[in-house]
C-alpha cells in the first residue's frame, strides 16, 4: 500500500493517467466510506481548478455546488477547509474565473527569500540586492 503522501498524489492525479497498480490502490482505499467521500470531493475540486482559464468557464456556480457538498460531507477537516474557502469566496471565485496568475511574482519572491536565507543573517540590504541582481 502506498504511503499517505503517495495516496494524496494518486487521488489528485488524473484517473486516465494512473497505472493499474495506482488505480487498484485507489479502489482499495475507496472501500472505506470516509475515504470514498474524500476522494470524490477532492476529484471534483481538482477538476474545478484545472478548468481555470478555459473558454466559457463560469466557475461561480460550480464552485458554489462544490462548496455546499464539501460543507455537508461529514468529514470535519474537509468542512473546515470549505469554511475557509467560503470566507474568502470572492477571492477564490476571481482566481477560478480569470486567467490571471501571480506565478511570476511568487517565483521572484521565493527566489529572494531563498537568497536571504542562504546568507544566514550576514550582510546587509546592499549585499542582498547585489546577490538578487546577479543570481541566475
Amino acid at each position: 500500500m502506498p504511503s499517505p503522501k503517495q495516496l494524496a498524489w494518486l487521488i489528485v492525479k488524473a484517473p486516465e493517467t494512473r497505472s493499474i497498480e495506482e488505480a487498484n490502490a485507489i479502489l482499495q482505499i475507496s472501500q472505506d466510506r470516509d475515504a470514498a467521500i474524500l476522494i470524490r470531493i477532492v476529484r471534483r475540486f481538482v477538476d474545478l481548478v484545472r478548468r481555470v482559464g478555459t473558454k466559457a468557464h463560469d466557475a461561480g456556480p460550480v464552485f458554489d455546488d462544490w462548496l455546499l457538498g464539501a460543507k455537508r460531507c461529514g468529514l470535519r477537516p474537509v468542512e473546515t477547509f470549505a469554511a475557509g474557502l467560503q470566507h474568502d469566496g470572492d477571492a477564490v471565485r476571481a482566481a477560478l474565473e480569470t486567467s490571471w496568475s501571480s506565478a511570476q511574482v511568487e517565483g521572484q519572491v521565493n527566489k529572494l527569500k531563498l537568497l536571504k536565507r542562504s546568507m544566514y543573517g550576514r550582510g546587509n540590504l546592499e549585499l542582498l540586492r547585489r546577490r538578487l541582481i546577479l543570481a541566475p
